[in-house]
Parts: structure tokens; C-alpha cells; sequence
């Protein structure tokens, strides 16, 4: 039966790095994204891969830190966290995109958000905290 789980969080300091997993048995032909969530606030978008690897996703505030990447093989989405803020801190949640390709629309602000209403299958989260 298809399922999605994470791992990786943990507790770490400003500046380390964390690799989450996310074991999506059954769902690498879909598009699959990171959120992230902190007490109070929406849950955000993150990171997003297509199926054919041909499209990412970075949630701004993340680029040039986060990578995201696919092993088909293992049937697992990474994401590694390197320069780790305090403001990274939360539950890291994956999910399952319902098409190829992550769904994503234009805020009114102009940029660009992953749709979490076409993400289906979730994960239970993994916790980071990046804390001195």
C-alpha cells in the first residue's frame, strides 16, 4: 500500500546542515513537495520535484540553501538543509503531488506558491529545530 513517511529532523544549531528523507513507496511518479509548519502560522510550501526531475520548486526564503533531489531506486525524496537558520525551524512535512508535475499558482504578491490543496497523500512530519 502506497504510504509516505520522513525522517532526518532533529535538533541542530545555526549554520549546520540535515538531510530529511521522505520514503514515498508507490508515488514516484508524482510530483513530491516539502512543507513546513510552526505553531500559529499556515503551513508552507517549501520544496517541490517533478517526477521527471525537469522542474524544482524553492520556497525563497530557502534557495541556495535546500536541495531537493530523487532516488527512483529507493523510492525516496531528499531534501538537504545546509546554512540552517532559526527561522527553519518546525515540522517538515512531505506530501504527494496529484499530477507529474508540483502544483504551484502566482500570489497577488507576484510570486510563486505551491498549491497544498493538490497534495494528497501526507506524511506524519519530522520536527527541526535549529537553535543555539
Amino acid at each position: 500500500q502506497p504510504q509516505v513517511v520522513e525522517s532526518g529532523g532533529g535538533l541542530v544549531q545555526p549554520g549546520d546542515s540535515l538531510r530529511l528523507s521522505c520514503a514515498a513507496s508507490g508515488f514516484m511518479n508524482y510530483a513530491i513537495g516539502w512543507f513546513r509548519q510552526v505553531p500559529g502560522k499556515e503551513r508552507e510550501g517549501v520544496s517541490c520535484l517533478s517526477s521527471g526531475d525537469d522542474f524544482t520548486f524553492y520556497l525563497d526564503s530557502v534557495k541556495g540553501r535546500f536541495t531537493i533531489s530523487r532516488d527512483d531506486a529507493k523510492e525516496t525524496v531528499y531534501l538537504q538543509m545546509d546554512s540552517l537558520k532559526p527561522e527553519d525551524t518546525g515540522v517538515y512535512y512531505c506530501a504527494v503531488d496529484h499530477g507529474a508535475y508540483c502544483s504551484a499558482y502566482v500570489s497577488s504578491k507576484g510570486n510563486l506558491i505551491l498549491s497544498i490543496n493538490d497534495f494528497q497523500s501526507w506524511g506524519q512530519g519530522t520536527q527541526v529545530t535549529v537553535s543555539s
